[in-house]
């Protein structure tokens, strides 16, 4: 029977993720194969013991800590099964980091194309769970569209194997029903473990190139990523936005010589193809949205284009840190993930910014997918009722995104933090639908209590 660890020390040491949230479990277990889950689970059944799974524990939204009942780490399920470059699939275990599979990969010219912000630390189970995604979404889609298959243990510990249909024509029953493999990416630990999974790989493009793009507004900045998405001489790959502050985070963050500055915005895009990107191109399409192409900043290879991902990835972190020394005054950074029509973008951020200024907060810290018409904002909640007063900024906001068409969360999923705005989005009838489907695979409600499904 699988140990559970209930040393003080070792608990506190998976009760936080990147939310902010401390909640220390009841038990910690750290199995090293896929039937060490099993027993697990059946012995979590048997006691009634609720089963939070974890991976990396990079979460944004407290989906991967608990207060009640046992950590599942999956951090020891960590091989690579098997690599078939032929035809660009991979099977491994849910606690391999992305980072190492990537390093993996590179030899044979393959890579696995979701990129989370923090993938040397999050693990392929956790990308699956919340459907991972990153800069690079905007062309190759988050982590769905890339599982094949998965080894999913249910809350019994039965084992199930569900694989992706290769039909091309299929009408039997509800369209929700014939691919399994769906309703476990992006579940969030809610319906079973995945202890295993098989990813379709892409072939590494020849040419990378990465633009660090300077402009003297935000306005100007957010016009460019429209014309940019929608134009037919330029293919971005990504296309990110970084307000003023984010930028000068970048910079700050060892980026000076590299990175624009005195900017009021930075857009950094990235094309890749196997002939020569349309650098001209991008530099006419620049200039003509206000850019200086003299100040435009250019990464060509993987060292270059690793210090670029490095810059922008440094935002988020550092506002993490910001975060930090409020944290016994029951302060934290507030994050969201909102998405809307692409178009509709602009208007939403000077929104957002009104909202922030009528509350009497702090400009939040814009930042991220803006190709997708997906922004993080990062607020710092310096205690309990500053934290509430921007929660309340952030519902009104949330209801507005809704009603012109968006979501509330994009990419990094519900967990516990914003389970409560889920019916922001969802009707009756969805959720009706979701509380059957969870009552299906978990009859008894044990697994990831509170992610998703508030209460």
């Amino acid at each position: 029977m699988i140990e559970l660890v209930t040393d003080r020390d070792v608990r506190e040491g998976y009760s936080a993720d990147a939310s902010g949230l401390v909640l220390v479990p009841d038990a910690v277990a750290r199995p090293e194969s896929a039937a060490e889950v099993v027993d697990l689970l059946r012995q979590a059944t048997a006691n009634r013991t609720w089963v939070t799974t974890a991976g990396g524990q990079t979460s944004t939204t407290a989906a991967s800590i608990a207060d009640r009942g046992i950590i599942l780490s999956t951090r020891r399920l960590d091989r690579v099964l098997d690599l078939d470059a032929a035809t660009r699939t991979v099977r491994v275990e849910s606690g391999v980091l992305i980072g190492d599979l990537q390093r993996q990969l590179a030899p044979h010219g393959l890579f696995f194309a979701p990129d989370p912000t923090s993938d040397q630390e999050c693990t392929v189970g956790g990308a699956i769970a919340c459907n991972a995604s990153g800069p690079r979404t905007f062309r190759y889609g988050a982590a769905r569209a890339h599982v094949r298959g998965l080894t999913v243990a249910l809350a019994d510990g039965e084992v199930i194997e569900l694989r992706r249909p290769i039909l091309e024509k299929n009408t039997v029953g509800y369209p929700p029903l014939q691919d399994l493999v769906d309703w476990f990416v992006g579940s969030e630990g809610t319906l079973g473990v995945v202890v295993a999974a098989e990813l379709a790989l892409l072939p590494k493009p020849r040419v990378e190139l990465g633009l660090a793009v300077p402009f003297g507004t935000e306005t100007e900045a957010l016009g460019f990523i429209v014309a940019a998405r929608e134009s037919t001489e330029v293919a971005p790959r990504c296309l990110e936005f970084l307000d003023r502050e984010a930028a000068a985070i970048a910079r700050g963050d060892g980026g000076d010589g590299v990175w624009p500055a005195e900017v009021g915005a930075v857009v950094y895009v990235e094309e890749a193809r196997d002939d020569e990107p349309p650098l001209d191109g991008w530099l006419e399409l620049a200039v003509a949205h206000g850019a200086d192409a003299d100040r435009v900043n250019v990464f060509e290879g993987d060292g270059a284009l690793a210090v670029a991902r490095r810059l922008r990835h440094a935002v988020p972190a550092r506002m993490h840190e910001r975060a930090t020394p409020f944290r016994p005054a029951g302060g934290r950074r507030i994050s969201t993930d909102w998405a809307v029509p692409y178009r509709s973008l602009a208007p939403t951020i000077a929104t957002v910014r009104a909202r922030a200024a009528e509350a009497g907060l702090l400009p939040p810290v814009i930042f991220g997918h803006a190709g997708n018409g997906h922004p993080h904002c990062n607020y710092i909640g310096r205690d309990a009722a500053e934290v509430k007063r921007i929660e309340g900024v952030v519902e009104r906001t949330l209801r507005e995104v809704v009603a012109g068409g968006g979501t509330v969360a994009a990419e990094h999923g519900i967990g516990k933090i914003k389970a409560k705005w889920l019916p922001l989005q969802f009707s009756a009838t969805q959720q009706r639908l979701l509380r059957a489907a969870k009552r299906e695979l978990d009859p008894l409600g044990l697994l990831a209590p509170g992610n998703i499904i508030a209460g």
